[in-house]
């Protein structure tokens, strides 16, 4: 029996408010080419898109240069996409006019969401995607970004 086929893709984006619409475009083609159905488009495309804002806004604040690097794997019906920036890191952002909700909401679109900070800086964050699944479970984050039980 032959391994599974594993399709990855790299992006780089600028840290600016621009890349936070090219990067939604280009992972929800992703999602789309992968088989994903309109319900998980929309799931990758909103999600991606808290994301990447997180890392513009709060990872480099918007006077700041840096860079948003997106990873997305597709193995079988899973897309697992690592959002990765070298920005302040989390919870050592300046405060915001925000409202706060990236992270729930990111939590409530996939199906596994982890948040860590880079001992090198800036923030990880890995979200995975079960393709063709409804999403049937509701998640929320405690304030550090950790699952609430």
């Amino acid at each position: 029996m032959s391994e599974p086929a594993v399709q990855a893709h790299s992006f780089t984006f600028e840290a600016v408010a621009e890349s936070i619409g090219q990067a939604r475009r280009a992972l929800a083609s992703l999602a789309a080419s992968s088989g994903a159905c309109e319900e998980d488009v929309e799931r990758v495309r909103l999600a991606v898109s808290e994301a990447v804002s997180n890392s513009v806004i709060h990872g480099y604040g918007m006077e700041c240069v840096g860079t948003v690097t997106l990873t997305a794997t597709v193995l079988d019906d899973e897309l697992r996409i690592v959002v990765a920036d070298d920005g302040c890191g989390f919870g050592r952002a300046r405060e915001s006019e925000g409202l706060g909700l990236g992270l729930a909401v990111i939590a409530q679109l996939c199906d596994s969401l982890s948040v860590v900070s880079r001992s090198s800086g800036g923030t990880h964050l890995e979200m995975r995607f079960r393709l063709g699944v409804a999403l049937h479970s509701t998640r929320a984050l405690s304030s550090a970004g950790q699952p609430v039980a």
